[in-house]
């Protein structure tokens, strides 16, 4: 019986290799690969983005870049068409390397699933701190492969940017290993290396990127964004605070989700992003169907007639039906009116940053867009401009 006890543990060492990298025939075991089904030819297009950022004691800097450019690479997601039709565009947000999380963890949470809640996904971001750790980017991407419920449509665009200054190869977890079960799942691995590309690091982000079928970047994540001021910013702004009149909160999350909006307004302000917030607001992929009576409307004209009165705000509760649906369909001719205004000025200012932008700085949100639009050309998306 002994000899044949080598030749038993290579098999099963050989199968429980194969069972971890082989694409898998089931999406119901989390340890399988996503796989890749037959799209329906109904459903709308989805760009799906998981951001995970280092935020170790040194990376200051770059959290201050993600907050202060999230609307920009929202925005630069949302100009993508896929067959004529906009994507849904949805986010997810992990850290890394903070000593503030848990050793078991390896030093890695998920901050937000993926969503299409742009305000509750600005808010986690902002309450990002810092404090010193340990990186280990193949532990980060090996769960968000596995935590993240990625889409099962082949034509639906995957992808994860990480983010980080520590040697890539940190850690329990086999970068290599995870970066290509990623790829065999064609999500995306994008690195972003926080410092020069002739560091002794850099190389192994690279390869990372190189067996996860992304993109290599490196950035200098101290730099503070430049900002240039165009003709049309301060009307937009005023138009995006405009559009918060327009809502109409209800249900549970109603009053908190409005006033979470307004807040993140106010943190935009802190971070001089309050344009790009209200280009996002102005578009078709700031939706915020859960908690507005004007984007609920628009899915689902029986939604006046599902909603108990206690939840609608006190001007509707004593309106009929007619007047509840009459004070709806203002709010959203308003809106409309508000957001056409902003997509004019919008064309207006990209004519006039074309004319006086200056070179681009290497920075999150550049190495961002850069990877998004080359990655969604190859999968059949097209951009305006």
């Amino acid at each position: 019986m002994k000899k044949f006890l080598p030749g038993l543990l290579a098999l099963l060492v050989a199968a429980a290799t194969y069972t971890f990298l082989a694409p898998a025939a089931s999406t119901d075991n989390p340890s399988d690969p996503v796989a890749a089904v037959q799209p329906d030819p109904d459903a709308r297009p989805k760009i799906q983005v998981a951001l995970l950022l280092d935020t170790s004691g040194s990376m200051d800097g770059l959290i201050d870049q993600a907050r202060s450019q999230l609307w920009r690479i929202i925005n630069r997601l949302g100009e993508a068409r896929h067959n004529g039709q906009a994507p849904i565009i949805e986010v997810a947000l992990y850290e890394y390397g903070n000593a503030g999380l848990s050793p078991a963890s390896g030093y890695v949470r998920q901050v937000s699933p993926m969503t299409t809640d742009l305000d509750g996904l600005s808010e986690k971001l902002f309450s990002l701190t810092t404090n010193g750790g340990d990186e280990y980017c193949g532990q980060v991407i090996s769960q968000a492969l596995r935590e993240i419920d990625w889409s099962r449509n082949q034509n639906d665009l995957r992808m994860i940017f990480i983010a980080g200054n520590e040697p890539f190869d940190q850690g329990p977890t086999n970068f290599q290993e995870v970066c290509s079960l990623a790829r065999q799942s064609n999500i995306r691995v994008n690195t972003i290396y926080c410092g020069a590309d002739n560091s002794p690091e850099s190389g192994l982000w690279r390869q990372g990127a190189e067996i996860g079928n992304g993109e290599f970047a490196w950035i200098d994540h101290n730099a503070v964004v430049a900002q240039i001021a165009a003709p049309q910013d301060e009307r937009i702004v005023e138009l995006g605070n405009k559009l918060n009149d327009t809502y109409i909160p209800y249900g549970d999350q109603g009053v908190v989700s409005y006033k979470r909006q307004a807040a993140q307004d106010a943190s935009s302000v802190k971070v001089n992003s309050s344009v790009s917030r209200s280009l996002t607001k102005a578009s078709g992929y700031y939706q915020n169907e859960k908690w507005d009576l004007v984007d609920a409307y628009d899915k689902d004209k029986g939604v006046l007639e599902e909603v108990d009165a206690g939840d609608l705000p006190a001007p509707m509760q004593s309106m009929n039906s007619k007047e509840r649906r009459e004070y709806v369909k203002k709010n959203k001719e308003l809106r409309n009116q508000y957001q056409a205004e902003i997509t004019s000025l919008k064309t207006e200012r990209e004519a006039y940053l074309r004319d006086h932008q200056s070179q681009e700085q290497k920075t999150l949100d550049a190495a961002m867009v850069k990877s998004v639009s080359d990655q969604a050309k190859t999968q059949g998306y097209t951009f305006g401009k």
